[in-house]
């Protein structure tokens, strides 16, 4: 049973996300921004494949545990690309704000990034094993969740001040994706069904997109 739901759900989220992200880079015309979100959502999509399509496999064939490699390397395309995803929110929040110059605050994010990446790259993941260690897990996940913090504060503030009705709970969406993701990070390996967690925090991430969606078609 978990294997058809959990499969059934995967597979909706990432067609929901792609099509999304693939209709608003051809809706976009000359929007900028509209296209920075659809380029996004697409990479949030093939990110997130990488892992999700090998689960379901696994789940759907000999378990998990036969094939803890490609779901190792699945997780670690999905961190990269996941860092990509909240750069290019920043750049979407600068857009849709015409925010310019912040030249510190574009340095910390793209700083925050490359100890991200690096982090990831760091044999000590054990990426390939079943037991990889946690405190790798937790190392990574700093700069990360720094990036998140900063993405809730700025995206607040700006839609706040400018009255943005479509964006208007973007930090709220991006919280309750880190809200629900720390706890999985931290606690999944001793007590498994809080990776249970995971299903809201993808459908937090379907609503960033959707937001993106619908402020794409307004700008039309």
């Amino acid at each position: 049973m978990q294997a058809i739901m959990e499969t059934a759900f995967d597979a909706v989220y990432l067609i929901t996300v792609l099509f999304l992200g693939i209709r608003m880079i051809r809706m976009s015309g000359k929007n900028t921004q509209g296209r920075l979100f659809g380029i996004m959502a697409v990479v949030l999509g093939c990110g997130d494949a990488f892992h999700l399509i090998p689960r379901a496999y696994a789940l759907c064939t000999d378990g998990l545990a036969a094939h803890a490699a490609a779901l190792g390397m699945g997780k670690f395309i999905t961190s990269i690309t996941m860092t990509v995803f909240y750069m290019i929110l920043y750049y979407v929040w600068r857009k849709q704000y015409q925010i310019t110059g912040r030249r510190l605050l574009t340095g910390v994010m793209y700083a925050l990034a490359a100890v991200r990446i690096i982090l990831c790259f760091l044999p000590g993941n054990r990426w390939l094993d079943a037991d990889a260690p946690l405190s790798y897990g937790i190392y990574r996940n700093i700069p990360f969740a720094l990036m998140g913090i900063i993405i809730i504060v700025i995206f607040y503030q700006e839609a706040r001040r400018q009255n943005d009705r479509v964006f208007r709970y973007m930090w709220l969406a991006v919280l309750l994706s880190f809200g629900f993701y720390i706890p999985v990070v931290l606690f999944a390996d001793a007590v498994p069904a809080i990776g249970m967690l995971m299903i809201p925090k993808t459908c937090a991430y379907v609503w960033v997109v959707w937001m993106g969606y619908r402020n794409c078609r307004k700008n039309r």
